[in-house]
């Protein structure tokens, strides 16, 4: 990707987009390198090769570029960050952020290459979160062609360990938001376009159970039976399913016992948590550790652990930036609607320091995670030039 300093532009939306769509056969080419490149989150090599790549664009679009190693989180090991920085003569300080890494594992670009059809481009990662990459890549250039150079500072981050909860870039992060004036994370915008203006929160659990073994057919009257236990307490839990609005409770992996002619002594159920506020997450891990506190079978005992907590992005945090983009999408001729979803993104963990930020102002895609995984290219200028305007819009207020 060069940079043209030939071109002068005004920071409007509507000609930021004729730029944008003057610049999508090169984007495409773009988007074919960086698909074709595996990125799973366990390949920190692939990962840092898409940073390396970005790194370079970075440095050609003017920007001081850091390399910020990761540390080995629970044994594994991840990619670099990817941080760069341009400071310009404004008051206010935006952060573009996306994510290098991908959910597929090494083989997956050779074994399904990108490709184009109907007016999309599919391939493993394309929609997410690599067409969001190239968003605050080709935004950046898009004010930097135009002259627009009043933001304290424009700061793009790219993590390398979204898809796993981000275990080892998260704190990295949430220290690059700290101070910003507003945040824009670049996942993908939802099939029919809507920016993601609230996240639930995620809370993963894991009760251990312990009972005592006995003989199933000489004495089972000693045992004290954890499974029995388990299977109660998994009811239970399901019960809060919809006690507060949006409140979701699944136990995924149940597991008890090692033989069928002993009454087992340990079980042990793993789940998750989602809630659409935070007072409400807090409550259903309470009353899970309230539960399990009051055993239906005597003599047993459980223990909560509260494995990973993410806080949920909620409505309020967005509102502002929210009402911005859609007054760039007027000014585009493009109704800018929003939209609340279950699944969490690095946005959750920046909005937990207290900066401002919305979601979803990648380009369309959708099918994320699968083999039909797409992105729409027609909406690629109108999505950039949303992008670039909203920078222009909170750097000015």
């Amino acid at each position: 990707m060069t940079v043209s300093s030939a071109t002068v532009l005004p920071p409007l939306p509507v000609a930021l987009r004729e730029r944008a769509a003057s610049l999508l056969p090169q984007f495409r080419d773009d988007l074919r390198r960086l698909v074709e490149i595996d990125s799973g989150s366990g390949s920190a090599d692939g990962v840092d090769a898409v940073g390396d790549w970005c790194a370079e664009r970075l440095s050609l679009l003017g920007f001081d570029v850091e390399r910020i190693p990761t540390p080995v989180v629970a044994g594994s090991g991840y990619g670099g960050v990817v941080v760069g920085r341009k400071r310009g003569r404004g008051s206010r300080r935006v952060l573009l952020f996306a994510h290098l890494d991908t959910v597929f594992a090494d083989g997956t670009a050779q074994a399904r290459p990108y490709r184009e059809q109907g007016g999309r481009a599919l391939g493993p990662g394309v929609s997410d979160d690599k067409g969001g990459v190239l968003a605050a890549l080709y935004a950046a250039r898009l004010l930097d062609e135009s002259g627009f150079t009043d933001v304290a500072e424009l700061v793009i981050a790219l993590t390398p360990d979204e898809e796993v909860g981000s275990p080892a870039s998260g704190p990295i992060l949430a220290a690059i938001a700290s101070g910003m004036d507003a945040a824009l994370c670049l996942e993908c915008a939802r099939e029919n376009g809507d920016l993601v203006t609230a996240r639930k929160g995620v809370a993963d659990v894991r009760i251990r159970i312990e009972g005592r073994a006995a003989h199933a057919g000489v004495e089972p009257h000693r045992g004290r039976n954890a499974a029995v236990e388990a299977a109660h307490l998994l009811l239970d839990l399901q019960g809060l399913n919809g006690a507060r609005e949006g409140l979701t409770v699944n136990i995924g992996v149940v597991s008890a016992g090692e033989r069928a002619n002993v009454v087992p002594a340990r079980a042990e159920l793993f789940g998750e948590v989602r809630a659409a506020t935070l007072a409400d997450l807090d409550w259903a891990l309470a009353s899970i550790e309230e539960r399990a506190a009051r055993p239906a079978v005597d003599g047993v005992s459980s223990h909560v652990d509260r494995m990973a907590v993410c806080p949920p992005l909620e409505p309020e945090v967005t509102a502002w930036l929210f009402a911005a983009a859609a007054a760039v999408g007027r000014q585009l001729g493009v109704t800018v609607a929003g939209a609340a979803t279950g699944g969490v993104s690095d946005a959750n963990f920046v909005a937990a320091t207290g900066v401002p930020v919305l979601d979803g102002l990648g380009p369309i895609g959708g099918d994320d995670h699968s083999e039909t995984e797409w992105l729409d290219l027609e909406s690629v200028p109108s999505r950039l030039a949303l992008l670039a305007g909203l920078v222009i819009r909170v750097a000015t207020g």
